[in-house]
Formats: C-alpha cells, sequence, structure tokens
C-alpha cells in the first residue's frame, strides 16, 4: 500500500492508500475468509457430523495461535509442507473416487458420462455458454476484473509473496511456478473427484438421502467434494482431513496476516498512531488477526454457498483491472483514477445486485460486460478532467522504478534518464509463453487422463517449447539487467 503514495501525489493519495487497506484488507479478506470457512464447515459437517459453529470454533482456534505465533516466515515455510500434504491428499481423494463401483475407473468414468460434460472445451454450439465460460474470461476479465490473488497489475499476497523471496529472479521463477502447479497441474485431481461424484450423486437429493444429518441448508453441489471423501479408507481419510486441515490454515494464515499487514501497516500506523514501538505495532497485529477470524467466522453464518460469494467479488471488482494494469505504464494515471473506478465498480456491482433481486434476468457475463463498460469509461472521463499527479513525484517514481514503455516518454524526457532496462516487448513474449505454457499442460494431463495420448502427446509439444523459451527468456532477460 505504500505504493500509492511513491506514485501519487497530495491527499487524494494518502486517502487511496487508507481506504484501500479497509477496502482490501478488512472487507473483501472477510469475505474471502468467510467462504474459505464455509467450505471447511461443510467438509466437516459430511464428514464428522459437525456444526458451523462446532467448526468455526475448533478451525479458528488453530488458525489465530498458528497465525500469532509464525508471522510472515512461518506461512511461507509450512505452505511448502501443506501444500505437499494437500496435493497428495487430492490425489488419493482421486484414485478412491474412480475405483468406486459407480464409476469403474477412468474408462468406466469415460464411458459412462455425457461426451459433452467431459469435453474441456465448451460446445460453441451453445453460444451462451462459451461466451460466459470461454470467451468473456478470455477477452475481458483476464484485464478487467481485480480479485484477491488474481489481480492485474499485481498486489494483495501474490505481492507479499514476491516482496519476501531473494530477489527478483527467484520472485519471477517463484510465482511462474505457483502459475503452472496451481492451474495446469493442481486441478485435474479436483475435477476427476467432481466428475466421478456426477455418477455416484446424480442430483442433490441423492446427496441428500445419503447424508440425511446435514442440514438442508447447507445442501448444494458444493457438497459433491466432501461427499466422495467418505469413500477414502480410514488411513487415507486421515491423511485427506490433514491436508485439507492444513490448506485451510495455510490459505487462512495467508488472509490474515495479509489482512493484519494492510490494517495495521498502512492505516493504524500511517493516520493513527506513526510514532509507537515495533512492540506496540506487533500487539496491534495480533489482536486485529483475532479480530479479523472473529469477524470472518461471523459472516460465513450468512452464506449458503461459495458461489455467491465468488460472484459478489467479482462483480464488485469488475472494470478496475485495467486501471491496476495501465498505472504502471503510462504516467496520466492518478489517484483520483483509482478512486473513481472503485466507487463506480462498486455502485454498478449494488445497482444490478438490487435489479437481479427484483426480477430483471441479467446473465452474470453481460452484468460483467456491463460493469467493466461503464466503470472503464467512468474512471477514464475522470482521470482526464482531473489534474495529474504533481511533477516532482513522477519523476521521482520513475526514477526508482523505470517502468517500460511509451507511456512515460514524457516523464523520462524531462528526467533527463535512459530508457528502462526491461523490454516491453520481451514483457509481452513471456507473458504469451507462460499463459501457452500453463493452458498446454492443463489440457494436455486432462487428454492423458481421458486415455487420448494422442492428444495428450500433440499438446504436450507446446508446454514444453513454451517452457523452454521462456527458460532461455529469463535469462537473457537478466543477463541484460547485469550488464
Amino acid at each position: 500500500m505504500e505504493f500509492y503514495e511513491i506514485r501519487y501525489s497530495g491527499r487524494s493519495a494518502a486517502f487511496v492508500r487508507g481506504f484501500r487497506a479497509i477496502y482490501l484488507g478488512f472487507f473483501f479478506n472477510c469475505v474471502i475468509m468467510a467462504t474459505v470457512t464455509l467450505a471447511a464447515a461443510k467438509i466437516a459437517n459430511v464428514l464428522f457430523g459437525l456444526s458451523r459453529l462446532e467448526t468455526v470454533l475448533f478451525c479458528s482456534f488453530f488458525t489465530i495461535l498458528f497465525s500469532v505465533m509464525s508471522g510472515l516466515w512461518g506461512v511461507v515455510v509450512t505452505d511448502f509442507i501443506q501444500f505437499l500434504m494437500a496435493i497428495t491428499g487430492a490425489i488419493a481423494a482421486a484414485y478412491y473416487s474412480l475405483h468406486h463401483p459407480a464409476v469403474g475407473g477412468l474408462k468406466g468414468l469415460v464411458s459412462q458420462l455425457d461426451p459433452q460434460t467431459l469435453n474441456i472445451l465448451p460446445d460453441f454450439n451453445q453460444w451462451g455458454l462459451t461466451l460466459s465460460v470461454l470467451i468473456i474470461p478470455l477477452t475481458i476479465q483476464w484485464w478487467s476484473v481485480w480479485y484477491p490473488g488474481a489481480e492485474p497489475g499485481g498486489g494483495s499476497y501474490i505481492a507479499q509473496r514476491m516482496l519476501a523471496a531473494k530477489d527478483e529472479k527467484h520472485a519471477m521463477t517463484a510465482t511462474l511456478w505457483f502459475n503452472v502447479a496451481h492451474y495446469g497441474l493442481r486441478p485435474w485431481p479436483w475435477i476427476l473427484v467432481a466428475l466421478a461424484s456426477l455418477l455416484v450423486y446424480p442430483n442433490l437429493d441423492s446427496i441428500q438421502q445419503a447424508f440425511p444429518h446435514v442440514s438442508p441448508g447447507l445442501i448444494g453441489h458444493d457438497m459433491a467434494y466432501p461427499a466422495m471423501l467418505k469413500f477414502l479408507p480410514a488411513g487415507l481419510l486421515g491423511l485427506m482431513v490433514a491436508s485439507l486441515l492444513a490448506a485451510y490454515i495455510s490459505t487462512m494464515d495467508t488472509h490474515l496476516n495479509w489482512g493484519a499487514s494492510y490494517l495495521v501497516h498502512d492505516l493504524y500506523r500511517r493516520f493513527i498512531k506513526p510514532e509507537a514501538s515495533e512492540k506496540h505495532y506487533v500487539l496491534v497485529s495480533r489482536l486485529v488477526t483475532v479480530g479479523l477470524m472473529i469477524l470472518a467466522a461471523a459472516l460465513m453464518f450468512l452464506l449458503e454457498t461459495a458461489r455467491e460469494s465468488f460472484e459478489l467479488l467479482l462483480s464488485i471488482g469488475a472494470g478496475t483491472g485495467l486501471i491496476y494494469l495501465l498505472r504502471w505504464f503510462w504516467w496520466r494515471i492518478n489517484a483520483w483514477s483509482e478512486i473513481s473506478a472503485m466507487a463506480s465498480s462498486f455502485l454498478i456491482a449494488f445497482g444490478l445486485f438490487i435489479a437481479q433481486k427484483k426480477g430483471v434476468a441479467i446473465p452474470n457475463h453481460l452484468s460483467l460486460v456491463i460493469s467493466v463498460g461503464i466503470t472503464t469509461l467512468f474512471w477514464l472521463t475522470i482521470t482526464l478532467l482531473t489534474k495529474p499527479t504533481d511533477e516532482k513525484k513522477l519523476l521521482s517514481f520513475y526514477q526508482l522504478v523505470r517502468p517500460m514503455g511509451k507511456g512515460w516518454h514524457k516523464i523520462r524526457e524531462k528526467a533527463q534518464l535512459p530508457p528502462s532496462p526491461d523490454s516491453l516487448p520481451q514483457a509481452l513474449f513471456g507473458w504469451v509463453l507462460g499463459c501457452v505454457l500453463v493452458y498446454s499442460a492443463l489440457f494436455s494431463l486432462g487428454n492423458f487422463l481421458y486415455g487420448q495420448a494422442l492428444q495428450g502427446g500433440i499438446l504436450l509439444l507446446p508446454a514444453l517449447a513454451s517452457g523452454i523459451g521462456l527458460t532461455i527468456l529469463l535469462r537473457q532477460m537478466y543477463s541484460q539487467k547485469k550488464k
């Protein structure tokens, strides 16, 4: 959040820093943690018959204890161990789900399910589905929607982990590995369990019949995964529960640490009590951590499905993503650009929410496009109508960051500095290679699992080629910086 007072000037810069500390560290953070806790409550309810309250008390106690005692370093170290536990448990769940008598292994899964269900890409004859799950995400959503963990222009706990790395090269490599592992490899055990659940539990009534002790209010499509875990052997079920608990604590620790750092460092320390001792800030941070956990747990009781909160966060962040990209590449973006973007996206999301509640049928992908279009037009207009950031601030920012591209040409000339050592064409080429690597790995692995070795092999080639290309490109980029 210190970025805002480095990039922008005046009271508006300070306002953006304080406002986003509350907006992200408190509001967004609590909604996300409530969603994660809801998922934990549903799993515990199916596997152990625990109520929401019992699950919240149990999970909150261990999460707060770990987060308060460990801090960021503890979170980072244990994340590695917890990732290994989580991926092992997910693979075990996929294996035993596929070997359920109603499924009959991978061959049985493929032969019994409708081919359209197994298709990696949507049916292009169903234009509405194709538009919402493929075209809109690939052409609009990725650059226009801000969502914690996947922010255009960087931020959140991804930036927190990058800043904690040894150097820029380590940060870049670790983030690239995260994207390949998280988006290219990790989803398939979950996908296989989900597909198997369609045969074991063909509808919601079958889940309710299998688990009569579960409250009808909790029954939803997101219950299928924990329901499938009941078929694991006792030892592996224990490992799976441990991995899920580890994943829960890891996720919550990350968000608690992230939220507390925003609220204490960027709000309390900056605006309320700037001259206190480090011991005082550590104490306040621990208290804030406990408070965030309590508020997130309370909010969880108001949610019924994870999809509700996910769609809420997407709608509120719609249209703001582009500004977080352009602030690195165009000097004209100012603090009022961000203020107007946040305010307009929130008001538009609220208006669309009210309209839908009153019976107006607005598809989610259409509401996203509406939000993005209106918000982008609004903040661009405000940007051009308001004064630019002070020239001294722009010059100091350029000298510190050396942003690449033509958008800073005017400032670079006034600073009488050479162009950035970074190359925008190289960066864009690396981005394309990274996307090809992740998507090719995802689709290749899926085809191999479906028994389609030829298609899997063909898709593996661009994954290998892009991986080699990225390795060469990164070496070139960092060798140029050393010169």
